[in-house]
């Protein structure tokens, strides 16, 4: 029987990742056109470390344009021990200072863990009376959790073959086969969680930009304010760009796994996206973008009309100008005529 821990930390950096196109062939029930229809890793680079005794590789691998992914696997004696929380934690460590180098900020990451068991005889059902465990290494608590807590989080599995199971959590997710087939599936959650990291990424940038908004409503309207329109342009342009970039972004993903169908693959991910949430953040960005746009409608339309106001004004003054130069040569003309 075999043991393995594969964690992932995900991270937005500055930089843009290039490197060599990773594929990962489709081992489980899938469509033909799978491996073209999801995104693709690139790799990046592989560096070593000494981690609890222990000489792990640190893969560097990217999500163009801005997503950095650091995966590890390590042999584990027995998954089954509350030894695994510190090796989980150390592992963790070194991950977010190699993040850390690329320019990444740890409360803009995701972090997740895949324990992995194969070479195993019978059905994996087996491993559940190990079940408080279980669900204490998933959710990444150390405490002992409650009976009614353990059934919740384990309810959130699925079975493609009899001798394979995989049971899925915000923080990790324990997977079992007799063969060892686990690179599909780990693709898939890690898809999953760069879908959670660019809405996060998406959601502080729109928080950003109405507290921006914010601060133009609270400022006095300057006399010369052609700069400030300016300003309320481009943050316009920037808002419709998000839009774009949201709709691009985040609807390729699932509209190619729904052209999977109702293959294992679509059926995982759908699974761990809803574990995610990711309906629920999708449409909470979809409101901020549309506050925000009515907002900057909102107000280009009062700077059009203050605009058009002063507009009439200075005309207004134009003319009391002109009929006042008038009247001065009248007055003129008239003392010279007089003299």
């Amino acid at each position: 029987m075999q043991y393995r821990l594969t964690t992932l930390v995900l991270g937005e950096v500055s930089k843009e990742m290039r490197g060599s196109v990773f594929q990962t062939k489709a081992l489980r029930s899938a469509p033909h056109y799978f491996e073209a229809s999801v995104p693709h890793q690139v790799i990046i680079d592989e560096r070593t470390a000494r981690v609890g005794g222990q000489t792990i590789t640190f893969s560097l691998k990217g999500y163009p344009p801005d997503i950095l992914l650091v995966e590890t696997t390590t042999d584990v004696p027995d998954i089954f021990t509350n030894d695994v929380f510190d090796l989980e934690e150390r592992i963790y460590e070194q991950c977010d200072a190699i993040l850390k180098e690329h320019g990444g900020q740890k409360k803009y990451t995701e972090t997740y863990s895949v324990f992995r068991v194969s070479g195993y005889e019978g059905e994996p059902e087996q491993f559940l009376k190990h079940a408080p465990l279980i669900a204490s290494l998933l959710k990444s608590e150390r405490v002992e959790l409650d009976p009614k807590e353990v059934a919740y989080t384990l309810a959130t599995q699925i079975k493609y073959a009899k001798h394979d199971l995989a049971l899925l959590d915000w923080d990790g997710a324990f997977l079992f086969d007799v063969e060892g087939d686990f690179s599909q599936t780990i693709e898939l959650l890690t898809l999953a969680n760069v879908q959670l990291l660019r809405h996060r990424i998406m959601d502080r940038k729109l928080d950003e930009r109405l507290e921006y908004a914010a601060s133009l409503v609270r400022k006095p309207i300057p006399k010369r304010h052609l700069f400030r329109s300016e300003d309320i342009a481009n943050e316009m342009r920037g808002v419709l760009k998000d839009r774009m970039m949201t709709l691009s972004n985040f609807q390729i993903l699932e509209r190619d796994i729904k052209l999977i169908g109702d293959w294992y693959p679509a059926r995982l991910y759908e699974l761990a996206a809803k574990k995610f949430r990711i309906v629920e953040w999708r449409a909470s960005l979809k409101e901020k973008l549309e506050s925000l746009e009515d907002i900057y409608s909102v107000i280009i339309e009062n700077f059009s009309a203050s605009s058009k106001a002063r507009t009439e004004h200075r005309q207004l003054i134009a003319e009391w100008f002109i009929i006042a130069g008038w009247l001065s040569l009248v007055v003129l003309e008239f003392i010279a005529f007089t003299r």
